[in-house]
């Protein structure tokens, strides 16, 4: 799972839940693969990420420093900047862990790359 999806995912489908977000990241494998730079995808992807969740999430599986806590207008056309954001948006995977619903602690499987976030019957 890349953690651009991680930014957008929720378990606010669950039963009881209002928010379900951030889901909470425990990585216990991650793989790193280079994929090629695209400079005009990540600067329009930017606007719409939740970016201190981004940074919580990056920290999570060891990436602490690669991100700056907040964002400036001048960082996005900042070609290194860019590039640390490529590489933990689209290069990190976690490859297996565990997301954690943040109102209930449900967690939900990340099994070779895919988060399990199937609700039981008695959760919907």
């Amino acid at each position: 799972m890349k953690l651009l999806t991680h930014n957008m995912l929720s378990s606010k489908a669950m039963k009881g839940v209002q928010v379900g977000y951030p889901l909470e990241l425990h990585a216990t494998d991650i793989k790193v693969t280079e994929l090629d730079f695209n400079s005009e995808f990540i600067s329009r992807i930017i606007p719409k990420l939740d970016w201190p969740v981004l940074v919580k999430a990056a920290g999570a599986i060891g990436k602490v420093n690669e991100l700056p806590a907040a964002i400036t207008q001048d960082l996005e056309n900042d070609t290194e900047f860019l590039k640390k954001v490529h590489h933990v948006l689209l290069e990190v995977e976690v490859v297996n862990g565990e997301l954690v619903c943040p109102e209930t602690g449900r967690k939900f499987p990340i099994s070779n790359g895919i988060p399990n976030m199937l609700l039981n019957e008695d959760e919907v």
